[in-house]
């Protein structure tokens, strides 16, 4: 039980420094409403869930300096890029409400695909992952299932939870005027971290 708490927090306090998928989480619920950034939500966990399949499974995938976390590596960077560009493009674009019927459907499913590949191509979810598999590689099976169920869980809880916290439609409107601005500082971190990627990546 000692080691399930020291796991479960460790997770938690990961969960708390704000990375690529709070980004997209945030910026989703800010144009679209936390029901639609629900979707991100959902296929960010579903992203952390395989990693976590595949830390318990020992794949080489996870193991830094392999070709497949290479490859990783750079995918991931391409695709902060992309999404901090995006939220560049469309700084003080957003309407502050949710849309509904077919949008709010179509929404969904794009954001639970972005969710998915923000969370899979994450190299720190990969690393993280393997590094909570290494404590726990002596555990049972039973306990096993219990940590993948338990970190599935609060990884969806907690995104969750942002997506309603930033997409309360009342908040978001006294704060209307700092919106573009939040837009841009969060594409420029995501582009920063894409950058800083980049240059670990390229051979010193």
């Amino acid at each position: 039980m000692e080691q399930f708490l020291i796991v479960a927090l460790a997770h938690f306090l990961a969960l708390l420094s704000p990375g690529p998928d709070f980004f997209l989480v945030a910026r989703t619920s800010v144009a679209a409403g936390w029901r639609v950034a629900s979707g991100a939500c959902l296929g960010i966990a579903l992203a952390n869930g395989l990693f976590i399949a595949m830390a318990f499974a020992g794949l080489a995938i996870l193991r830094e300096g392999s070709g497949l976390f290479i490859t990783l590596q750079w995918a991931g960077a391409g695709y902060l890029l992309y999404i901090g560009l995006l939220f560049l493009r469309h700084a003080g674009n957003s309407e502050l409400t949710a849309v509904a019927g077919k949008g709010a459907v179509a929404g969904w499913w794009r954001g639970l695909g972005m969710g998915f590949l923000s969370g899979a191509l994450n190299p720190k979810n990969a690393l993280f992952y393997a590094s909570l598999a290494g404590m726990v590689a002596s555990s049972s099976a039973g306990w096993k299932w219990l940590y993948s169920a338990w970190m599935f869980s609060i990884v969806l809880l907690w995104d969750l939870l942002v997506a309603a916290a930033i997409g309360n439609q009342r908040l978001l409107r006294r704060f209307a005027r700092a919106l573009p601005w939040l837009e841009r500082a969060s594409g420029i971190m995501l582009m920063g971290l894409a950058v800083a990627l980049l240059i670990h990546l390229l051979p010193g």
